[in-house]
């Protein structure tokens, strides 16, 4: 098994001292629309592939898809209050070999709770409103796995980590191309 990265225990860390909150999953996805502007959204971190890469779903009828198609470099911001911390994650969603796509997208429906699932048996994201349109609440065990359900497993080039806690803040930065090594640097 391959060694974690250095900074993976102080994310894993600062989650902890989220407690129960929700928000220790939340992070924000920054991409780039096909006009070059950036659009920004929070997804629901779903566990590490290994130790730099991380596992987000997101819907193949919304717009990110085609855009990280376009452009797979992404930045991921990950501000955890109760730690008084931010870390920022670079790097690339990775094109997986097809049967290894089909195996974790299937993985992981099979690991949400139907509350989990319910959200892609939902409309269209962005579509225009249907009230009878149907929001199912949850998908029961056994539904089969939505094509529209995709993940996005993105390997890590770059993190930094900027804690909020002392004067001056504290800012670390490591990258893979260097093995992971720690650089300090002005917050």
């Amino acid at each position: 098994m391959t060694a974690l990265p250095p900074w993976r225990p102080l994310l894993r860390g600062a989650r902890e001292r989220e407690g129960r909150s929700p928000a220790a999953r939340w992070l924000q996805l920054a991409t780039v629309a096909p006009d070059g502007t950036p659009r920004v959204r929070t997804l629901v971190f779903r566990g590490w592939a290994d130790g730099a890469a991380l596992d987000l779903f997101t819907d193949g009828r919304s717009a990110k898809p085609a855009e990280l198609r376009q452009q797979p470099a992404v930045e991921l911001c990950w501000l955890l209050p109760k730690a008084r911390c931010q870390f920022r994650l670079r790097g690339d969603v990775l094109t997986l070999p097809t049967d290894l796509e089909w195996d974790e997208r299937l993985r992981h429906w099979q690991g949400l709770t139907p509350a989990g699932r319910a959200l892609w048996g939902w409309p269209e994201p962005g579509a225009a409103f249907d009230a009878s349109g149907g929001f199912p609440s949850e998908l029961a065990d056994g539904t089969p796995l939505p094509e529209h359900f995709q993940l996005l497993r993105i390997e890590l080039a770059q993190v930094e980590l900027l804690e909020l806690r002392d004067h001056p803040h504290q800012r670390r930065r490591w990258r893979r191309d260097d093995g992971w090594t720690e650089e300090r640097l002005n917050p």
